[in-house]
């Protein structure tokens, strides 16, 4: 393996980290968002009140897109094990 099919598995390795990560990010950074206007504007500062719903849509969120960041896991797996077959 020379130095650009390294620099290739790991582009594709962050490219698969970001792809499976943005759901639960975005819906987290989402949630936090609209918890945090709230408690603005009723000037309630309680970190309970930040945490508790930012972890059930978390939660709900991870339920619902487990399946897709899974498969895209599994095509990763496989790209690789396909280029080390290659190589050897």
């Amino acid at each position: 393996m020379n130095t650009e099919q390294a620099l290739d598995v790991l582009h594709e390795a962050l490219l698969v980290t970001l792809i499976i990560s943005a759901p639960m990010m975005l819906i987290g950074m989402i949630v936090g968002t609209v918890i945090s206007l709230i408690q603005a504007m009723t000037q309630i500062q309680e970190t309970s009140l930040a945490f508790i719903p930012k972890m059930l849509a978390l939660f709900i969120a991870l339920s619902l897109f487990l399946p897709f960041m899974l498969g895209e896991l599994a095509k990763f797996t496989e790209n690789i094990m396909d280029r080390i077959v290659s190589i050897s």
